[in-house]
C-alpha cells in the first residue's frame, strides 16, 4: 500500500477514486502508565511513557486506515492526514485518514 500526503503518486496515474478512509483510535493509559507518566510530569522533560502510548495509537490508526482502504480494493492512499484530540479526560482520539485510490497499472 502506497501512502502519501501528496495529491498523487509520482509516475503513477490514478485510475479510480474510491473514497475517504479513516482509522480512529481512542486511547487512554493503563493504571501503571498513568502513575509513571504522572510522576514524570512532576519533574518535567520528555515523557517517554506518554510518547509510547501516542506512538502505538498512531500506528494503530494508520493500520486501521490502510485496512479500510484495502477492503475497498485500493492500492494507494493520497492526501493522508493524521491528528490527535483529547476526547475526554484521560482519553485521546488519534485519527488517520486519506483518500483511497486505485492506481493504473
Amino acid at each position: 500500500m502506497i501512502v502519501t500526503t501528496g495529491n498523487d503518486v509520482a509516475g503513477r496515474p490514478l485510475a479510480t477514486y474510491l473514497g475517504v478512509v479513516s482509522g480512529i483510535v481512542g486511547r487512554s493509559p493503563t493504571i501503571g502508565q498513568g502513575i509513571m507518566g504522572g510522576l514524570k510530569t512532576i519533574v518535567g522533560g520528555n515523557n517517554e511513557t506518554y510518547v509510547g502510548i501516542c506512538e502505538t495509537a498512531c500506528k494503530d490508526a494508520y493500520n486501521w486506515m490502510t485496512e479500510h482502504a484495502k477492503s475497498l480494493g485500493a492500492n494507494a492512499i493520497i492526501w493522508m492526514y493524521d491528528g490527535a484530540t483529547q476526547f475526554t479526560d484521560g482519553v485521546t482520539e488519534v485519527l488517520a485518514d486519506g483518500t483511497a485510490v486505485k492506481l493504473a497499472d
